[in-house]
């Protein structure tokens, strides 16, 4: 991208602090005009509808509807917005999912001015905007890939949704709902609506016959198979 073009960019973080100290700084770098913030995925996904920016970037842990959701949506219905992840993880259940959900740029909350600029001006160049700290994340997961997790099938089974995955990986797991909504950032009775679909989806009756599916499709490892 040009210097000459102005970059058009709306900030999500449920942070008030962390968010104006973004927008703050964003403020400062040539070429980057704030059009608007939002507080959490659902309020990020409207004002991509209404401003129409050129990215947004997307903090991932937000309540109502997290940074994962609110990419992939925004990626599905506007697909001219790119979406660059800051946040605070680096962790492959962080990575991973923001990345498949549609992020083209990834950066951690110690990334400068530049970095940033950096970033933005990747993924409207087509670019994968990554910082070096992510693109060593990623090299190491294809050299070394995590052998003690099974592999997942292509395509998910019955139809299911990436979300509705996650909350099956997590119900195999041994998480109740409180705890599943904790470790997604979710409602309880949004943890309830997912399971509810997924049940639906796979025919399922109880949670039981949830974790031996979990296990018949390689969406999650049976306790004690790593050992063997």
């Amino acid at each position: 991208m040009t210097a000459r073009t102005t970059r058009r960019v709306v900030v999500a973080d449920d942070q008030t602090v962390v968010r104006e100290g973004i927008v703050m700084l964003l403020g400062l770098l040539p070429g980057i005009e704030v059009v608007g913030s939002a507080a959490d995925g659902d309020e990020a996904v409207r004002l991509v509808a209404e401003l129409a920016p050129d990215v947004v970037l997307m903090d991932l842990r937000m309540p109502r509807c997290d940074g994962v959701e609110a990419t992939r949506r925004i990626r599905a219905e506007h697909p001219d917005t790119q979406v660059v992840v800051l946040t605070t993880y680096a962790d492959d259940d962080s990575l991973f999912p923001a990345l498949q959900a549609g992020a083209h740029g990834y950066l951690t909350k110690d990334a400068d001015g530049d970095e940033i600029v950096r970033a933005i001006d990747d993924v409207l160049s087509g670019e994968a905007g990554l910082s070096p700290k992510i693109q060593r994340r990623l090299l190491e997961r294809i050299a070394k890939p995590a052998v003690s997790r099974p592999q997942p099938p292509d395509e998910p089974p019955d139809g299911l949704t990436a979300r509705e995955l996650e909350v099956l990986r997590l119900v195999a797991s041994g998480q109740s709902n409180p705890e599943i909504a904790r470790t997604l950032h979710v409602s309880t009775a949004t943890v309830k609506t997912h399971i509810n679909n997924l049940f639906a989806k796979a025919g399922l009756r109880d949670r039981a016959q949830a974790i031996h599916y979990a296990y018949r499709h390689g969406l999650a490892e049976p306790p004690g198979a790593s050992a063997r």
